[in-house]
């Protein structure tokens, strides 16, 4: 039987005025120093984020989230910070900062399966509740 690990996550967030410190959730960063696991996982829902700023530069927060997972797959493609090690990788995307894209604080949690949690957190920290039946 496999043991649970230990992991780490934070939500990514898109906040077009920083100023006004309203967000978006659009992904999520999952860190496992155990297993090796470093992957990020990003649905940008542009209706919700232009709904905040209908002036906000979507090509520009595209590329920015498009760097977290390669960031997190790691090697000279996301040089220099791809070089780091994954645990410093991680440390890096989830520091505080004042920008359009965020993350929130650092969550722990212990799971049997990284990629289901992933997908879980996704479901449940990003994707907009669906409408409950009955």
């Amino acid at each position: 039987m496999r043991t649970a690990d230990t992991y780490d996550y934070a939500v990514i967030r898109v906040v077009p005025r920083v100023e006004r410190e309203e967000f978006v959730n659009v992904g999520i960063i999952l860190s496992c120093e155990r297993a090796g696991f470093l992957q990020a996982r990003i649905e940008l829902d542009e209706a919700r984020v232009r709904a905040l700023d209908p002036t906000v530069d979507l090509a520009m927060v595209r590329r920015h989230l498009a760097a977290i997972p390669a960031i997190c797959r790691g090697g000279e493609a996301a040089a220099p910070i791809g070089l780091l090690p994954p645990r410093a990788r991680f440390h890096w995307l989830t520091a505080r900062r004042s920008a359009v894209i965020q993350t929130s604080s650092t969550h722990m949690g212990r799971c049997g399966d990284l990629e289901a949690t992933l997908e879980h957190l996704m479901e449940t920290m990003v994707r907009p509740p669906r409408p409950r039946a009955g």
